[in-house]
This record gives C-alpha cells, sequence and structure tokens, in this order.
C-alpha cells in the first residue's frame, strides 16, 4: 500500500484583488485531493519561509485550488500575497474538515467573521437544508464573489463582536446545526453561551485566529537566516545576532 502522501507543491497560477481586505489566489495543485467535507481547510508555507499559516478552501476542482487571504496589517502570507507572487511554488498539506451535521438536523446556521467567509461561502453551496448565514465583515468585502444570501454583521476594525451577536439571534425551532468560526476568544464565549443550548453533535466553533497572540509571532522569519548562517560557516551566535539585526 502506497503511504498518502500529507504534503505537496502548488504554483500560483491568478492573483486577483477582491477588495481592500481579501486577495484571491488560484494554485494548479496536482497532487491535492479534497476531502469533499465543505469547510475543509490546508496549510500553507509561501516560499522563504518555514512557518506555515492556515487557510480554508474556496475550491478545489480538477486540481485547481482557490484560497482567499485575508490582508492583516502585517503576516507571512499578507506580505507575500501582496507581491506579483504568480509563478511562485509553495507547499500546502492534504486537507482536513470538520463540518458534520447529525441526520436529525432541519436547519443550519453558520456564523463567522471575514477569515471564516470562504466557508461559509462554500458550505452555502454544499448544503441542501434551509441555511441561515451571518458574516461579521467590512462594507468593501460585501460583494464577495459566488455568495449565497447572508445577512451582514457590521464589523469592528478594533475588535469582534461575533459573541454578542450570537446571543442577541433568534434561533429556527426543533434540532439544527450551528457552525461558527472566526477569533477565538469569540469562540470561546459562544460554547460558553452555548452550554444547555447544543450539544457537541449539533455545534461546531473553530478559532481561525487570536487577537491575543496578533496573527503574525514574528516580523522576520529566523529559518532563512538561520539556514544560510549555516552554509556559510557562522557560529549560533553570529547567526542570532543576524537575525537581531534584520529585526531592527
Amino acid at each position: 500500500m502506497t503511504a498518502r502522501v500529507t504534503t505537496s507543491s502548488a504554483v500560483v497560477t491568478s492573483r486577483v484583488v477582491l477588495s481592500e481586505h481579501l486577495v484571491r489566489l488560484t494554485l494548479r495543485a496536482p497532487d491535492l485531493v479534497s476531502t469533499g467535507i465543505p469547510d475543509e481547510w490546508l496549510s500553507l508555507t509561501v516560499p522563504g519561509q518555514f512557518q506555515t499559516r492556515y487557510y480554508t478552501i474556496r475550491s478545489l476542482h480538477d486540481h485547481e485550488l482557490t484560497l482567499d487571504v485575508v490582508i492583516h496589517e502585517s503576516g507571512l502570507v499578507t506580505q507575500w500575497a501582496q507581491t506579483d507572487c504568480v509563478g511562485d511554488e509553495v507547499t500546502i498539506s492534504a486537507p482536513k474538515g470538520s463540518y458534520a451535521p447529525p441526520e436529525d438536523a432541519a436547519w443550519v446556521v453558520l456564523v463567522g467573521d471575514l477569515t471564516a467567509l470562504p466557508a461559509i461561502a462554500r458550505i452555502v453551496e454544499h448544503e441542501q437544508r434551509p441555511v441561515s448565514a451571518y458574516v461579521e465583515a467590512p462594507d468593501d468585502t460585501h460583494s464577495y464573489p459566488d455568495l449565497g444570501a447572508v445577512t451582514w454583521l457590521p464589523a469592528d476594525p478594533n475588535a469582534s463582536r461575533l459573541a454578542e451577536h450570537v446571543a442577541g439571534m433568534a434561533w429556527p425551532e426543533g434540532a439544527g446545526y450551528f457552525w461558527m468560526a472566526g477569533e477565538s476568544a469569540q469562540m470561546r464565549e459562544v460554547r460558553r453561551w452555548s452550554r444547555g443550548r447544543f450539544d457537541h453533535a449539533h455545534m461546531d466553533a473553530m478559532g481561525y485566529w487570536s487577537g491575543a497572540r496578533g496573527r503574525q509571532t514574528r516580523r522576520v522569519d529566523p529559518g532563512p537566516i538561520y539556514a544560510k548562517g549555516k552554509a556559510l560557516g557562522k557560529t549560533d551566535e553570529e547567526i542570532w545576532a543576524d537575525y537581531d539585526e534584520a529585526n531592527k
């Protein structure tokens, strides 16, 4: 039996600016196979970096992968995605997903911030049950392409208020499935709110990013600096001095 490949290469074939906050990348990924789960995600490692970031898949057809990258003030992928990256080769992982409504779910409610928008759009396309979708996102993203009907929630540029929105929502009657993704602290608040309302089978709330940690753990990736220093025969002390200098 052949071992399943967990990472593979992909090449950027197209880059389209959707808004001030979103860049759409299309990649040729000949070794990538979809799980069929509509909220599937994968890890992405861009040229010159060794740290990975995780992205939900907007679409995957005939080995053509579409990723919508949220543009932040800083970040490994943010900086790269704002360059002319067409032709660049990246490393991606095999997709995974968690969307799993139980058989008795008669309806689906989706809630998320801008980072969850690609997954929400794909779930809306996939789902046959009645779906209500709520997205907290800036006004300039409300023209997001190929998106079904959603309710747009006002977006505070300084802090997410998804937990507050969820607590004030009206809910369908009967058994359903509640899927949510966004800032981690908001997900924790929603999980606390959900106790006694939803069990684990009827709810999935995922933290896509952390406001406490920020989206960028290091301003400069030490990996390439370390590799270059070792190739030049430098000591660890000399290499970290180079790293400190690069961070100034």
